[in-house]
């Protein structure tokens, strides 16, 4: 069974904007000034002293969300990672622990540049070694189905995990690695809502804009709301701004 191209582009797909999290990594990961890059072990004198990791800024709860990840130097060593994970996931291990960091308890999910995935301390062989300079891992996480599936290169590599979607809390993406100069790059974030019920609830967070849901609503539909608003702050804020724009000028303006 053929596995579908990655949502890049297409109905109902929004460009994201999350990036590396600078308040949510270890002392041994460095980020860009864009936070769209992470650099581990680059102490020179240091190298590497064990495992190292990374999280994104923006937790997932509901719809489909996917990201590519740039391996901008060849992976090497005894891991170098990407996945998802809870905010209790690991990111870091010392004193010249280096072990697959991504998976090794229950908070979180990963795929090695040796092929393997891992999680809950498990690992099972999924793909083939990737390392090539300049490999794009894609990562499609899809809360609907509860589903975690990788590309590399644009071609997929089908379904790694199951059950996401009974996590209960949100998934952040992660990244990690054991090599001394290992340099990742964040590429196309994208979303999209796999349901009829999850573009309502968007749609109406979208309009709310950075209001309260108001008290007459039901509770439930209240506290979804703001999850939806915190999903999606970035479109909502480019949504009203193009919404003034045209407004002022009387035409469309192309942001």
């Amino acid at each position: 069974m053929p596995v579908p191209a990655p949502p890049r582009h297409g109905r109902h797909v929004e460009e994201d904007s999350w990036t590396w999290d600078s308040e949510a990594k270890s002392p041994a990961a460095v980020l860009s000034s864009s936070q769209k890059a992470v650099y581990f072990h680059v102490d020179p004198v240091l190298e590497s002293q064990g495992t190292a990791g990374v999280r994104g800024t923006k937790g997932f709860s509901h719809g489909e969300h996917y990201w590519e990840i740039e391996f901008l130097e060849p992976p090497f060593g005894t891991s170098v990672m990407v996945g998802v994970g809870t905010k209790r996931a690991p990111l870091h291990a010392g004193d010249h622990q280096y072990i697959d960091l991504l998976g090794k308890d229950g908070e979180s999910w990963g795929l090695s540049y040796k092929g393997y995935i891992w999680h809950d301390g498990k690992s099972q062989k999924y793909t083939e070694p990737f390392y090539d300079r300049m490999t794009v891992i894609g990562v499609l996480l899809n809360l609907h189905t509860g589903t975690l599936q990788f590309y590399r290169d644009g071609l997929g590599l089908g379904v790694a995990f199951q059950g996401l979607h009974e996590a209960g809390v949100p998934l952040y993406p992660l990244a990690s690695s054991t090599a001394a100069e290992t340099e990742l790059l964040l590429g196309l974030r994208t979303f999209r809502f796999t349901s009829l019920q999850e573009r309502c609830l968007w749609t109406l967070a979208l309009s709310l804009g950075q209001r309260e849901p108001p008290d007459s609503l039901p509770p439930s539909l209240r506290e979804q709301l703001r999850s939806y608003a915190a999903e999606t702050g970035h479109v909502a804020k480019k949504a009203r701004e193009k919404r003034r724009l045209i407004s002022g000028s009387g035409s469309v303006v192309s942001l």
